[in-house]
């Protein structure tokens, strides 16, 4: 067979060759629709239109051709004469076929700089004639290799409040139908603590006493007029008794400090009572009550009961006829200063949110371990100590330990933080589908995750679907999907705003995008940029495919040579 005759590559989509033939098969035209071909997802995909013209192919030939890409074949196409027999595709013999010719093959490092190849014979009856390899394309564009593993993990974030408003509370209890405060309850000890902790106040930055609340109640018995008098006679008398406890203590208060709330009748409080009582027939008082819908017929229920339950008339009774004194204040929690240091000198009185929180003010990543260790240590039936000490290892790049935490944390509890961290070391493991599964169960946790399933996308070859993902936050990976989708405009707009505008890397995607809109000043600039920043990209730029229309270009070699 002869030599094939080549014609050399189109400038930028389609490449063609010619293949001179010998007296079986004549000249063969193959036009590949992408050249160079390019790494899609995992796979590199052909499509290569095969021209036979008019009298191509004998007509008891046979044909089978077979594309090479480095070492790897695609599959073969077999075709044939229009007298031949067999079960290939039937070319005749005047005026000659085309066939279209699709296949797809795994990417394998090989082929990065190897030219996508025609091999084949032909035969007719016992003669048979192999094809000389001939050249129809450049390979591979791997461009999508550049997809950076900035995959985001999460923490388990606090519930760290620094000023909460608390309660502090005494009570005064009164004699039946009675109002005035008895000195007797002005000796209890609730009371004296009460006075204790306003002194204390006074002083301490800590606590700011807002108001006092004085809650009166009246027992559901009697008239409910009188209760009603009677509970606003409590809160009065009340307040007296909590002005002269306020003036005992080092603690000064204004006249609106005090806030008075009569209730009257404490039917809630009472049902309260009785069902926590030791009463034999609780359920039985509780059960006439509630079939007594009428307030007056159940005061009279309540006296009657009184005399046959004794316990309601020493106990459950005495002990709603009362003044709350509530105390309402606000609890202000340590200063980030006091927190770093008491994590350091008396970590075991942290609470779990304080840790947490604590942890967050370093940047220092050795100190957020620190911090996040003793949180998993003082609270370790709390994930989000374990969860963030995988965290920290994960930003240290300690894969295997920030697997173990992450692991300990789900095992604790299963949710989308969680999954998400443990989604994004199956996915930097290889195993994308389990990562998938995983981050897709994890969404609800925030935008981070969709950032991570867009990683994925990139690595599938879903472009479209990665750019969906990665949101409105501009990133280089972001960037790299849109010039992947063919959206350069986009893409160099997103890489400008993004934190790579000026990294090597940023420079290099902007060559690129540079070459694929055939800007020979926008490619060499750049590489230049880039090439400063990391020198081992000059090697890079002089064999990548994205920029094999300018090997040639003298511009180009004095960047890259």
């Amino acid at each position: 067979m002869k030599k094939q005759s080549y014609r050399g590559l189109a400038a930028i989509a389609v490449a063609t060759a010619m293949l001179t033939g010998c007296k079986l098969i004549g000249d063969v035209e193959y036009t590949v629709t992408q050249d160079p071909v390019e790494m899609h997802g995992d796979s590199v995909k052909v499509h290569v239109t095969v021209k036979f013209p008019e009298k191509g192919l004998n007509k008891k030939a046979s044909a089978e051709i077979t594309p090479k890409l480095g070492n790897k074949s695609f599959k073969t196409i077999t075709v044939q004469g229009e007298k031949a027999t067999g079960n290939g595709q039937t070319i005749a013999y005047k005026p000659g076929a085309t066939v279209n010719y699709n296949d797809v093959i795994p990417y394998s490092a090989d082929m990065e700089n190897a030219d996508l190849m025609v091999t084949g014979k032909v035969s007719k009856g016992k003669k048979e004639e192999e094809f000389e390899p001939v050249k129809i394309a450049d390979g591979t564009i791997i461009t999508p290799y550049l997809v950076q593993n900035d995959d985001k993990a999460l923490i388990g974030v606090d519930n760290f409040v620094r000023t909460t408003e608390e309660v502090y509370a005494a009570q005064i209890n009164y004699l039946k139908g009675r109002s005035e405060v008895r000195s007797t309850e002005m000796r209890d000890q609730d009371i004296k603590d009460l006075q204790a902790w306003l002194t204390a106040a006074a002083t301490n930055p800590k606590v700011a006493p807002k108001h006092m609340n004085l809650i009166a109640y009246a027992s559901p018995e009697g008239e409910r007029a009188d209760n009603s008098d009677l509970a606003r006679e409590r809160a009065e008398s009340g307040q007296k008794a909590a002005d002269k406890i306020i003036k005992a203590s080092d603690f000064e208060a204004e006249p609106t400090f005090f806030r008075q709330d009569p209730k009257g009748e404490d039917w809630a409080g009472f049902e309260a009572a009785v069902r926590a009582s030791d009463m034999e027939d609780k359920n039985l008082i509780i059960r006439i009550l509630e079939m007594t819908k009428d307030l007056d017929a159940r005061e009279q229920e309540i006296i009657k009961l009184s005399k046959t339950y004794k316990e309601l008339e020493k106990e459950i009774l005495p002990s709603l006829r009362r003044t709350q004194l509530n105390v309402v204040y606000d609890k202000i929690g340590w200063s980030d200063e006091e927190l770093k240091n008491l994590s350091k000198t008396k970590a075991d009185t942290l609470t779990i949110e304080e840790l947490l929180f604590t942890a967050a003010l370093y940047e220092d990543l050795g100190e957020k371990m620190r911090v996040y260790k003793l949180a998993a240590q003082n609270y370790p039936e709390d994930w989000r100590g374990h969860n963030n000490v995988g965290y920290v290892y994960y930003m240290q790049n300690d894969l295997a330990a920030a697997a173990t935490n992450f692991q300990k944390a789900n095992d604790l509890n299963e949710n989308p933080v969680t999954l998400n961290n443990l989604g994004i070391l199956a996915r930097i493991n290889g195993d994308r589908d389990k990562a998938t599964e995983l981050l897709t169960s994890a969404t609800s946790a925030g935008s981070e995750v969709k950032y991570n399933l867009g990683i994925i996308d990139i690595q599938n070859g879903d472009y479209a679907s990665a750019i969906g993902n990665f949101g409105g936050e501009n990133t280089f990976n972001k960037a790299l999907a849109q010039v992947l989708n063919d959206d350069l405009s986009a893409a160099l707009n997103t890489i400008d705003a993004s934190v790579d505008a000026e990294s090597a890397m940023g420079y290099y995607l902007k060559a690129i995008i540079g070459a694929r809109q055939n800007n020979i000043d926008m490619v060499a600039n750049n590489l230049k940029s880039a090439i400063a920043k990391d020198g081992g990209l000059k090697s890079k730029a002089a064999k990548d495919r994205e920029f094999i229309k300018f090997f040639e270009n003298a511009t180009f070699k004095s960047v890259v040579g």
